[in-house]
């Protein structure tokens, strides 16, 4: 029961952070290992999580420099964007530097 508790916080916590910058996907990913160690189903989901992650990685690696650069661009620009919203959310804490104008 420990290890469904304390996976289901992590996978939880994990959920909530995946549109923040950080490691939102890995957070979950590692409550699914710790599910893992004790239901099947959260083994058979990790299982599938991996066998993605792989695939998605190893078509990334064949493409050309241009299309992994876009992927970066891309990837970049939205965590930006997801960071603006959630500082205009939020507000800026005052511990930001001055250069960072928005919503003050």
């Amino acid at each position: 029961m420990c290890v469904g508790v304390v996976g289901g916080l992590v996978v939880a916590v994990g959920l909530v952070t995946i549109p923040l910058p950080g490691p939102g996907w890995l957070t979950v990913i590692a409550g699914l290992f710790v599910l893992a160690t004790e239901f099947f189903w959260a083994e058979r989901l990790l299982e599938f999580t991996k066998r993605h992650v792989r695939a998605w990685t190893d078509w990334l690696g064949r493409q050309a420099a241009w299309v992994r650069l876009a992927v970066a661009l891309v990837t970049a620009a939205f965590v930006y964007g997801v960071l603006l919203v959630t500082l205009h959310v939020t507000g800026v804490p005052t511990w930001v530097p001055g250069w960072v104008p928005l919503w003050r």
